[in-house]
């Protein structure tokens, strides 16, 4: 089995069930119901074209590696916090208020140096708000909440 297949089976399952709850993920003490990025095609077009995000949700982007990303706003039309986290779900390079984008050139929003497995994307102030640090914790949490 494929790793993007794996890893969506582990993600997606819990969705499938009866009385299934969305996935949520918590990062610094706050939950924040999440919707999956795992296949190139969600990834590509991640939270294009919205017009709003409420404050208590967020867009988790899973790739099958681990190295440094690269994030951009094109057709992005809120501003957001792009949070970038290693293999360890550690918390390595954050960019904040990240500008919407309608037209080129749009600006790249790198993780730097640092390795990326995980990016989780929030309304642009919410990494102030809850106070985020580097080295914080992403815990993804299923149907039965307990962490994965």
């Amino acid at each position: 089995m494929h790793m993007r297949a794996m890893l969506a089976a582990l993600f997606l399952a819990p969705l499938g069930a009866s009385g299934a709850t969305a996935p949520s993920v918590m990062l610094h003490g706050h939950r924040f119901t999440t919707e999956l990025a795992v296949s190139d095609a969600q990834r590509e077009h991640g939270l294009m074209d919205r017009t709003a995000l409420a404050a208590d949700h967020s867009m988790l982007f899973i790739f099958p590696d681990s190295q440094p990303r690269a994030f951009w706003m094109k057709n992005t039309l809120i501003p957001l916090d792009i949070l970038y986290f290693g293999k360890d779900r550690k918390l390595v390079a954050m960019q904040l208020n990240a500008q919407p984008c309608k037209a080129d050139p749009c600006g790249i929003y790198p993780s730097g140096d640092k390795e990326a497995t995980y990016v989780l994307e929030v309304a642009a102030g919410t990494s102030g708000r809850i106070g985020l640090r580097l080295g914080d914790e992403l815990s993804i949490e299923g149907e039965t909440g307990t962490a994965r």
